[in-house]
């Protein structure tokens, strides 16, 4: 179990989290970088995670894809990555006796890819597939047209993916410019947690990252909220089942509130006993899937409840959902239901922190974005601490009519059907 970790900062700005877990035999390296697409522009929209594709296409050292994947596959590696809004990640876990080849590794696709005209063509046209997937995929999709909604024309409100136009004009020297500006090592964390000796990781990460010069970046646009009432979007696909997102705005990472927030959600719609699934799906037969979550980002945030209904009975999920927002700001849950919810996300919390990859990335990113670390004991004591009359007020502070958002993705051509019943 990770219940420690050590700090260390490199002369170059580079932040290590290093969190020794003795007890498993791998390894896992992940680097996070404060880009992401909240801080791309108009122009610019998608480059975060075109990059992310880029950096397996093809190193000086390791010329093409196939010799990236073929030196991890070769130490049977797990490695992947991932882009958000405020932070992309690359990440490799290995048995322990490979820490030397994965950040070698690490190191050569940040500062070494070739961005091949090549790769760079032919990944063109597999991003604009992979977002034609997303499109023709509504149970994620509506996810970003609820955010669409939420935050509108601003970084915030735009897809990850990136828009086609801008992919299409991409070019090698916009790769390059783009790490330039954001691939710091004052604006990176090399987090690395498993079975490892701290004299190896330390010297591994300054022969590999340390000597790229620190620089100054620039931060992101706070992101500007106007909402007075509730706001729909509507989205017209010919489909057998309505997925909708529906929501509030909420609280952002650092906010006191953060652990209430998630213990309501877990409340609402965390697992097959909370009141969204037995209220939606059990009783009314509503729905297939239904849950609820608790998303923050630096400046803001929102909680959510997602599903996926019947065509011909949305408005009474949508009205079923609403009720159970209501009726959790009116009145204070029960002793055994709030400690239901709060054993669920600490059982949960605790099976994940079994694997040496959730530690770096939680670690990591905690520090990427927070400049500071939440140990495991300290995230199950925050849930502990959480309190019956914190969880109302929470509830009331949020699910208000100015707060209060809906995606839908359907064959309804008819907005004024879903804004009838828009209402808390």
């Amino acid at each position: 179990m990770a219940n420690s970790f050590e700090k260390i900062t490199l002369d170059n700005g580079l932040r290590m989290i290093l969190s020794p877990l003795p007890a498993v035999r791998s390894v896992t390296a992940i680097v996070l970088c404060g880009a992401g697409s909240r801080y791309e522009t108009k122009q610019t929209n998608g480059i975060s995670h075109f990059l992310e594709h880029m950096f397996f296409k093809g190193t000086k050292k390791r010329p093409t894809a196939s010799d990236i994947s073929h030196a991890l596959d070769e130490i049977g590696a797990d490695y992947n990555a991932f882009t958000g809004k405020e932070s992309t990640g690359y990440h490799i876990k290995c048995a322990s006796q490979h820490l030397a080849l994965v950040c070698d590794m690490l190191s050569d696709m940040l500062w070494n890819s070739k961005f091949d005209h090549q790769e760079i063509e032919k990944e063109r046209g597999v991003i604009i597939e992979e977002l034609n997937l997303y499109e023709d995929t509504p149970v994620r999709r509506v996810a970003e047209i609820y955010e669409q909604v939420l935050w509108g024309d601003q970084p915030l409100g735009w897809d990850i993916g990136g828009n086609k136009e801008v992919i299409r004009k991409v070019k090698r020297e916009d790769f390059v410019g783009y790490i330039d500006q954001r691939y710091a090592p004052n604006n990176m964390v090399l987090s690395i947690a498993g079975n490892f000796k701290k004299g190896q990781a330390l010297a591994l990460a300054k022969k590999y990252f340390g000597h790229r010069q620190s620089h100054q970046v620039s931060g992101f646009a706070p992101v500007v909220e106007t909402q007075r009432k509730p706001a729909l979007k509507v989205i017209y696909k010919k489909t057998d089942q309505a997925h909708l997102v529906l929501g509030f705005r909420g609280l952002s990472i650092g906010h006191p509130d953060r652990y209430n927030a998630a213990v309501l959600a877990t409340i609402l719609g965390g697992g097959m006993s909370s009141r969204l699934f037995v209220n939606v799906r059990e009783k009314r037969g509503l729905a297939y899937y239904v849950r609820a979550d608790n998303e923050s980002y630096l400046d803001t945030g929102t909680l959510v409840a997602a599903a996926g209904v019947d065509l011909r009975r949305i408005e009474e999920a949508i009205s079923v959902v609403l009720a159970e927002f209501a009726q959790i700001s009116k009145e204070k849950i029960e002793a055994k239901e709030l400690n239901k919810a709060k054993e669920y996300i600490k059982g949960r919390v605790i099976l994940s922190w079994e694997d040496s990859r959730t530690v770096a990335v939680s670690y990591g990113s905690d520090e990427l974005l927070e400049g500071k670390v939440r140990t495991l004991d300290e995230e199950l004591k925050r849930v502990d601490e959480v309190k019956a009359e914190d969880i109302l007020r929470v509830a009331q502070f949020l699910f208000t009519a100015s707060k209060l958002n809906l995606a839908v993705i359907g064959p309804f051509k008819d907005r004024t059907r879903f804004e009838k019943i828009l209402r808390i």
